[in-house]
C-alpha cells in the first residue's frame, strides 16, 4: 500500500435535487430526510437503512457497501449485519483491526432492492442515481479522512459524486487521493464476490489495510 501523501483539494458534495434533501448541518436532520426519502417508486412501503445504528457521525472511517441484504440489514436496521456478507465483514475487520466503533457504514443504495420473489437484487442504476445525494450529503457532514469502498457498485457511486478513476479491479487495495479524503477500493464481502477474489485474497486485503491504517496514523 502507498505511504500517505498531501492533497489540497476538498470533498464537493453533489448539488441536492431539492431544497429539502439539503444541506444538512446535524446527523439527526440528515436522517429525518433519508427516512422520508420517496425520490424511488421501486422501493415504496421499504425502510432506509441509515440511523444511529450505522456509526458514529464523528468516524474518521466511512464504509461504502451496496445496499441492505434481505436477511442482514434490511432485517436487522445494521448494515452489514447478522447475516453470511455480515458475518465475513466483521471478521474481516477485527482482521484489519477495527471495530464497528471506529466506523460509519452506509451504502450506495440505502433500502433492499428485491425481485418479484422477494430475493436480494443488485440495484438498478437508476436507484443508485436517486440514492447519490444521500451519500453525498452523508460524506459532506461526516468529512471521513477515510472511504473504504466495498464492491464495484460503491465504486461507482463515489465516482458519481466526484470522479476518482479507479477500477475494483486495478486499484483493490489501494489507497487513493479523492478530494482531500484517502479512497480504498475492497471487494464486497458478499460470498458471490469470492468468484473474483478469494476469502484468502480478501482476507489478506483487509491485513494490509490495517497495516496502512497504522501508519498513517488513523489506528493505534
Amino acid at each position: 500500500m502507498r505511504a500517505p501523501g498531501t492533497c489540497s483539494d476538498r470533498f464537493v458534495p453533489l448539488r441536492s435535487a431539492a431544497p429539502e434533501e439539503g444541506p444538512h448541518t446535524t446527523f439527526a436532520a440528515l436522517s429525518a430526510a433519508v427516512q422520508s426519502c420517496r425520490r424511488c417508486a421501486t422501493m415504496a412501503g421499504r425502510v432506509p437503512v441509515f440511523g444511529p445504528a450505522n456509526g458514529s457521525p464523528a468516524a474518521r472511517i466511512v464504509v461504502v457497501a451496496e445496499a441492505p441484504g434481505r436477511f442482514g440489514g434490511d432485517r436487522t436496521g445494521i448494515p452489514l449485519s447478522h447475516d453470511r456478507t455480515g458475518r465475513a465483514f466483521e471478521r474481516r475487520l477485527r482482521l484489519a483491526g477495527l471495530d464497528r466503533a471506529d466506523l460509519f457504514i452506509t451504502n450506495a443504495v440505502l433500502c433492499n432492492p428485491r425481485d418479484d420473489r422477494g430475493r436480494n437484487r443488485s440495484p438498478t442504476r437508476q436507484e443508485q442515481i436517486a440514492c447519490s445525494i444521500w451519500l453525498a450529503a452523508t460524506l459532506a457532514l461526516i468529512d471521513p479522512a477515510v472511504v473504504l469502498a466495498l464492491g464495484a457498485v460503491a465504486l461507482t457511486a463515489l465516482e458519481r459524486i466526484a470522479p476518482h478513476g479507479l477500477t475494483l479491479r486495478t486499484a483493490v487495495g489501494v489507497p487513493s487521493r479523492w478530494h482531500g479524503r484517502w479512497l480504498v477500493p475492497l471487494y464486497h464481502p458478499s460470498p458471490r464476490a469470492e468468484l473474483h477474489r478469494s476469502a484468502e485474497q480478501q482476507d489478506a486485503d483487509f491485513l494490509a489495510l490495517g497495516r496502512w491504517l497504522r501508519e498513517a496514523g488513523f489506528l493505534p
